[in-house]
């Protein structure tokens, strides 16, 4: 156990960079955060300046560390938007082009053409990843192509490539460290998640040179120091984890079978599986939980694209409701959703579904349908889309579910949470502190620095702020799930 007071974690996320500064019990002491711009340059790219990700990422850090005896940092932790890509030059440190975020899909041909050559199980097997523009490779290919010059230097050994945990640790040890952990690693569709290496047959495949790769570490490790000239004094890097992963962690779902679920503008799902990678039918990833004391972890993962995002159209689309925190109001005020069901298959649909044509629709609506039927519709969209994706956890690893552990801004949404809870008939868990993303980093960091003893002691941070039980018999719930099934099947392309 050491003497000092704080772990600093830096969340870097796809809006903001955040700096939350947590005490030995969990719990927040400051957290500062600052906005960056969003850079839309064709339909369907998405970039970020990597200066602009620096610059905020630096000044929260300062601006918390500032309000506070130095001396009292153990170390930092580092999560990150993932597989959102930055190639730099190794000499200068400029970036040669803008970030690539993952939600831009400029390669979409690309990997549609690989799909066709019959490059997907090649990819499926070695990764645990669907041959997909989400991920990093095809970015970092599209860069070395089509910026006048990059191909050649990466070849030369002169540029190097990250993502953003990579960037950010470059620029917090000037230039000293080139280094990811394996949860980023194993996003890039460049590591092979069963040897724990770059794969070459995979840099061939995407024609990406070895030379311009971080070193992987685990994502528990004493990576080095911030330089000198950058805070009062050196600060440790002992801890980096991709956001999902980092939040498994943060909620301590540390057993195989225990399962987390993030509800922001989409939801992320995660099932711990232990020391094995489970292979999914129901083509969820295969990806790396955490490396920690040697040891890989491994997850399940899914997504809901149409989260919190639904109540945004809600209130920005439709104008039924003036402000995201009124829907839960809007929703109480009638006792059911009047048999109305609400497909919010904007941009298609994820897993276990997978139909990128389907469409959005309202079903089941009648002269007496409301606003209020349509808004609890929606919120009631978000558990059962959750529920398909459980399902489908349950399925892929033959464990039975027996809570679910949640955060995320919709979290918050106590109507939500009790809907989720009588869909699955299992507890649903809020923990005390919802910065789940920022706590697992610093749990992670502070792991390396005995500023926690070992996971046992971190165990005992974590706590229940409300668990919702379920309060519908499960046939009732069974017949509301039925009316679901034939919406989303209405809302498929081949109906």
């Amino acid at each position: 156990m050491t003497s000092f007071k704080y772990i600093l974690a830096l969340d870097q996320g796809t809006t903001s960079s955040r700096a939350i500064l947590f005490d030995r019990s969990g719990k927040i002491k400051t957290i500062a955060q600052k906005e960056f711009k969003q850079i839309y340059p064709k339909a369907g790219w998405v970039e970020h300046d990597p200066y602009q990700i620096w610059d905020t990422q630096f000044r929260v850090a300062k601006e918390v560390l500032d309000k506070i005896d130095i001396e009292d940092i153990a170390s930092i932790g580092i999560t990150n938007q993932r597989e959102t890509t930055v190639i730099w030059d190794r000499e200068t440190g400029v970036p040669v082009y803008n970030a690539i975020v993952w939600q831009d899909r400029r390669t979409a041909g690309y990997t549609d053409q690989l799909k066709k050559d019959g490059k997907e199980s090649i990819v499926k097997d070695k990764t645990g990843l669907l041959l997909d523009p989400y991920f990093s490779a095809t970015k970092v290919r599209w860069i070395l192509d089509n910026i006048d010059g990059c191909r050649k230097k990466a070849e030369d050994g002169k540029l190097a490539f990250g993502t953003i945990d990579a960037w950010l640790i470059w620029n917090l040890t000037g230039g000293k460290h080139h280094i990811t952990d394996v949860t980023n690693a194993s996003r890039t569709l460049l590591y092979n998640i069963h040897d724990m290496a770059w794969d070459n047959d995979l840099l061939e495949m995407f024609s990406i040179p070895k030379e311009i790769l971080p070193k992987v570490r685990p994502s528990s490790f004493i990576y080095g120091k911030t330089k000198s000239n950058l805070f009062k004094q050196k600060i440790a890097i002992s801890g980096i984890a991709g956001d999902q992963q980092a939040a498994l962690f943060g909620q301590n779902c540390i057993e195989p079978g225990m399962v987390k679920n993030t509800y922001g503008t989409g939801c992320f799902m995660l099932m711990n599986t232990g020391d094995k990678p489970i292979r999914s039918d129901y083509k969820l990833l295969t990806t790396i939980a955490w490396m920690l004391d040697n040891k890989v972890e491994y997850a399940l993962e899914g997504s809901v694209f149409m989260g919190g995002a639904i109540v945004q159209w809600l209130r920005d689309g439709l104008g039924i409701i003036n402000s995201s925190e009124e829907i839960e109001t809007v929703a109480t005020s009638i006792k059911d959703s009047g048999g109305v069901y609400l497909v919010p298959a904007f941009a298609g649909m994820g897993a276990p579904h997978w139909d990128p044509h389907a469409r959005g629709l309202i079903m089941g609506l009648t002269r007496g349908s409301t606003s209020a039927h349509i808004a609890r519709a929606a919120l009631e969209s978000i558990a059962y889309q959750c529920y398909d994706l459980l399902n489908a956890m349950q399925a892929d690893s033959n464990i039975k579910l027996r809570q679910l552990r949640v955060d995320g801004g919709a979290s918050v949404n106590n109507f939500l949470m009790q809907f989720q809870a009588n869909l699955l008939d299992i507890p649903v868990v809020r923990p005390r502190i919802t910065e789940t993303t920022a706590l697992g980093a610093a749990f992670l960091a502070g792991l390396a620095v005995s500023f926690w003893e070992d996971q046992a002691d971190i165990s005992r941070q974590w706590e229940p702020e409300m668990i919702f039980s379920s309060k519908i018999h499960k046939d009732e719930m069974d017949q509301h799930y039925s009316g679901w099934v034939k919406a989303v099947e209405k809302a498929r392309s081949n109906v």
